[in-house]
């Protein structure tokens, strides 16, 4: 048999704002190289970095018949995806506007969606400082404004009385505006991101960490958000309740993470919090304890999951699938296998040409 790949041909890309130029650019290129006549949508408030790009690539020689540009809302794309002969939408962003699209397209779509990304502190302490700077700059770094953005830590009473909270808390108090260690918050406003907290630290048990309030001498407009690096406690007897569980694994696109403590006796209700999770889109395993790393490992599935000491949910400093896992439409980025996987479909031609000389008809089947 010939086997090989196959472009879909007409495909649209939706991309988010957080990351301008790195996301749509992997998705872009992706699509070309495996054949295909994408349009791409960018997120209207970032969309001149991708304007710009995709003139460079005309610029370099590329046909501008190659790429579309669309610059608008999200319900114009949607009339245009659906209303032409559109195969495949790769779309990155909420949840909700993913489902939303996938219904309207009656599923031809690839979701590299949210992430409500996990970081589970192992029993083995070392390292201690550099464990806490990683801590720091998975849940605060780009304000938060990453989907894979630490968003909940399990930590265990031995991290915990080593005084691992306390450097994360330090290190997140340094943080501030003049150096853009943090700044505006694009998709939730300062009240919002307030109510949210002020809701979880309202569990019995909860508290603030640290942060919860609005930054201070900041001209930041009201329809953005403009908030401390926060964290929330939440015990972890509580957090896995019904009526609370789902506020706490609600995923708030900001400087903001739930924290909760465990023990060795407690593992395995870390284990269910962790695969009771809507999405499953990166998580870090932050323990040299083979065992440990094991049971968390086969207990637990995330489209790309780090462990050992140095594991985070975000930044590793080589190439790999960056995508979720679980959901029949994930989509990935990030390496040839995402290309392949995303924008092409299996083709296969059998050839079977030659009829047997002396070949008499047999008998019905």
């Amino acid at each position: 048999p010939f086997l090989d790949r196959w472009p879909y041909g007409p495909v649209a890309l939706v991309t988010p704002f957080n990351f301008p130029l790195e996301i749509p650019v992997l998705q872009l290129m992706g699509a070309l190289y495996m054949g295909n006549k994408p349009v791409i949508k960018p997120s209207e408030p970032t969309s001149l970095v991708m304007e710009q790009f995709i003139r460079l690539l005309i610029d370099c020689g590329m046909d501008p018949v190659d790429v579309d540009f669309l610059n608008c809302r999200g319900p114009v794309a949607q009339e245009l995806i659906v209303q032409t002969p559109v195969r495949l939408t790769q779309f990155t962003g909420s949840s909700r506007v993913g489902e939303l699209l996938c219904e309207a397209t009656r599923g031809k779509v690839k979701v590299e969606d949210a992430g409500f990304d996990w970081k589970v502190l192992g029993p083995d302490v070392a390292d201690i400082d550099y464990v806490a700077w990683q801590c720091d700059q998975d849940a605060y770094a780009l304000s938060g404004q990453k989907c894979s953005a630490q968003s909940i830590m399990f930590v265990h009473e031995n991290y915990e009385k080593a005084g691992l909270l306390e450097k994360i808390k330090e290190n997140a108090s340094k943080r501030n505006l003049a150096d853009l260690s943090v700044g505006p918050v694009l998709t939730h406003t300062t009240k919002g991101f307030l109510e949210h907290t002020n809701k979880l630290a309202s569990i019995p048990g909860a508290k603030v960490l640290f942060g919860g309030k609005e930054l201070e001498n900041h001209n930041i407009p009201e329809r953005y958000g403009a908030v401390e690096p926060t964290a929330v406690y939440v015990p972890l007897e509580e957090m896995v309740k019904e009526e609370y569980f789902e506020d706490c694994v609600s995923e708030l696109f900001a400087p903001f993470q739930v924290v909760t403590t465990y023990n060795d006796d407690t593992l395995d209700t870390v284990l269910f919090a962790l695969e009771g999770m809507s999405h499953h889109l990166t998580a870090a395993v932050v323990s040299n304890d083979v065992n440990f790393q094991t049971k968390v490992l086969a207990n637990t599935v995330n489209g790309t999951t780090y462990a050992g000491r140095r594991a985070r949910t975000t930044g590793a400093p080589q190439n790999h699938w960056f995508g979720p896992a679980g959901d029949p439409r994930g989509a990935g980025i990030g390496t040839p296998e995402a290309i392949q996987m995303v924008w092409s479909c299996h083709r296969e031609i059998i050839h079977d040409s030659i009829v047997p000389e002396g070949w008499t008809q047999p008998k019905a089947t």
